[in-house]
């Protein structure tokens, strides 16, 4: 595993797991969660970051969620909002991929996983289609908020 960020900058952290990928401005994503976060109202503990493959995020997926399926992201939280501490997984493959179906640069697809696992930690669901719309909404402002 990788680390992509100074000790300095402990409580959220970037790793890399089976892909090369690295993050062009890793201190200005971690001020940007961190003001994310306080938009929330919520209180940062923890966070952690693994970039990672396609094939690594499936066989997650399969074994911790039992999801026969591909996904851009797996938040995993370990305490209840509006505590945030938690491991967030994002397949960079399903990032690029979903980059070009929306016609959008791959960096703003990016910034929109990355803070949707922050919003999920925040207590932000998505799983009818309301909690979804408000989803895309919360994400849309955080990514407004980005430097």
């Amino acid at each position: 595993m990788e680390d992509f960020l100074l000790e300095e900058e402990s409580q959220i952290s970037f790793h890399s797991e089976d892909t090369d990928f690295q993050l062009e401005s890793p201190e200005k994503l971690v001020q940007w969660i961190k003001e994310v976060i306080a938009w929330r109202a919520a209180e940062l503990h923890q966070l952690t970051y693994v970039f990672c493959s396609d094939d690594y995020l499936y066989k997650m997926n399969v074994e911790y969620l039992a999801h026969d399926t591909l996904t851009d992201i797996i938040t995993f939280p370990y305490q209840e909002p509006p505590q945030i501490e938690g491991d967030i997984f994002i397949s960079v493959d399903r990032v690029r991929d979903n980059a070009r179906v929306f016609k959008v640069p791959f960096e703003q697809e990016l910034r929109r996983v990355i803070i949707h696992g922050v919003l999920h930690l925040s207590g932000q669901g998505d799983k009818t289609e309301a909690e979804a719309a408000e989803m895309r909404r919360l994400e849309e402002e955080a990514i407004a908020l980005y430097p």
